[in-house]
């Protein structure tokens, strides 16, 4: 099994993996826990670990006993703003190095200047809404590091994005994961989540599609951008 295929499994069956690791290893389902969203949310090579499902399901087995939901809560919470700060970090300080490149594999110049557009239009509830985004949850930070925004106000708006975030689906997931619909069903919900989080990111890719198609000329703004 590659590493893909695992990941792929581990997401869509991140119950049992939990369920064995708590049983196997105790109090360091918590580590494993922060470690898993600190690099989903802080290393802008791994935005394809879990992020929703996992605090869905990880509030679903505290439910059941397995886990403090209030520790959980707080280890999730920290991971999240830390994991945000290090992407941000990460942007300042190379991000432009990256996109300097012109060979750039991964990122795309009209990358950056699109996310600086959203940037000056929506200004730093950006990084909030971000929260709810698979992949963009990872990019925005490191964006927001590459155009210098001011850390501190970047960091009241991570504070208040992983506090929505984390305790939306967290305690979602203790109120309701107990339930004998939602635990028989968990992989269901759990893909429903998944389901739910991308559309927003599928409907502005569909929209920016439309809009290249109908404004050909669309690249002569990027100049706009990067002034």
């Amino acid at each position: 099994m590659t590493i893909f295929n695992l990941l792929v499994d581990f997401a869509l069956n991140a119950d049992k993996y939990l369920n064995l690791f708590l049983q196997t290893y105790g109090i360091l389902t918590y580590v494993l826990l922060f470690v898993i969203i600190f690099c989903e949310t802080g290393l802008v090579v791994t935005p394809f670990l879990p992020g929703d499902s996992l605090l869905f399901v990880a509030g679903a087995l505290a439910s059941q006993g397995g886990l403090n939901v209030l520790l959980l809560w707080v280890v999730l919470f920290a991971a999240a703003v830390l994991g945000d700060s290090m992407n941000y970090t990460i942007g300042h300080f190379t991000g432009r190095k990256v996109f300097n490149k012109d060979q750039a594999k991964f990122f795309k110049k009209e990358y950056l200047y699109k996310t600086q557009a959203f940037f000056e239009k929506h200004g730093g509830k950006t990084i909030v809404l971000a929260r709810f985004m698979p992949v963009i949850r990872t990019f925005a930070p490191f964006v927001a590091g590459i155009g210098k925004m001011e850390y501190f106000r970047f960091l009241a708006y991570n504070v208040l994005g992983a506090f929505i975030w984390v305790s939306l689906l967290v305690f979602s997931g203790y109120f309701f994961g107990n339930l004998p619909i939602v635990k028989d069903n968990l992989l269901i919900f759990a893909l429903i989540i998944i389901f739910s989080s991308v559309i927003p990111g599928l409907y502005a890719y569909i929209r920016n599609k439309i809009r290249k198609f109908m404004h050909p000329n669309w690249k002569r703004y990027a100049s706009e951008y990067t002034a």
